[in-house]
């Protein structure tokens, strides 16, 4: 077990899924404003940067996990020009809000949204030509078997781009991202979400995953080949590839 695993959000004896889909259901509303806020948008520009890696590719059949609002699924749609983009999640609340966005930009013929607990998809193998993820891998009850499912549903020479939020490791980020992931994102989080706990466990998580060259372990560990990761914005944010 990773340590991320053992960390819930409201510290209860329920399994940490059922505790993460209450999170997000209660943060839902704020979320996006939140998200954009406290990235300064930068998240804006690190999803572009993993859709352009996916771009040679031409991916027709994406899937989003951990969609949340759907903006990557959106930015997918946009930018690849698939035939669907199936967002999944645990959390109905975020995804209501993402089928508004859709519905706003005229993409309900493209993105659309399914209820799933990653740990069990529910889609047949091999289905996907492209998987994505934003920012709602650390919150997996089981990371591997989150990792495994991804690959199962995935086609042969399928691609994997994965953005996760990490810790910088160099001075002076290092310290800096300690002090405003302590101080000001829980304090700003719990005044706009008005949940208490939310952006704390977010804040552990993000301590807790491992990261760089541990995830290129895990990757094969659980079956994908070629791994690879990119640091963006000092270390803030870690993209990762990986192939089946």
């Amino acid at each position: 077990m990773y340590k991320q695993e053992r960390i819930t959000p409201y510290g209860q004896d329920t399994e940490k899924g059922k505790q993460v889909e209450q999170m997000f259901d209660n943060i839902a509303d704020n979320y996006d404003t939140l998200n954009h806020r406290l990235s300064w948008n930068i998240d804006k520009g690190w999803r572009k940067k993993a859709i352009k890696a996916l771009q040679p590719h031409h991916p027709q059949q994406v899937l989003d996990v951990a969609t949340g609002t759907g903006d990557f699924a959106i930015l997918a749609a946009r930018m690849l020009q698939p035939q669907s983009v199936v967002g999944a999640d645990i959390s109905e609340g975020m995804m209501e809000i993402g089928r508004q966005k859709v519905r706003a930009a005229q993409l309900q013929d493209i993105v659309s949204f399914k209820k799933e607990d990653c740990m069990h998809l529910s889609f047949a193998d091999n289905s996907f030509d492209a998987i994505i993820a934003a920012f709602g891998i650390r919150n997996f009850q089981d990371l591997e078997q989150g990792l495994r499912e991804m690959l199962r549903v995935m086609k042969e020479g399928g691609h994997l781009v994965i953005l996760e939020l990490t810790r910088p490791m160099g001075f002076p980020m290092k310290q800096l991202f300690w002090i405003y992931s302590h101080t000001f994102l829980p304090l700003y989080g719990k005044l706009i979400s008005k949940d208490d706990q939310a952006y704390r466990y977010l804040t552990a998580t993000i301590e807790a995953f491992p990261q760089g060259e541990k995830m290129m372990t895990i990757f094969e560990n659980v079956g994908f080949k070629n791994p690879r990761f990119k640091r963006l914005t000092f270390g803030i944010c870690t993209m990762y590839i990986a192939t089946k």
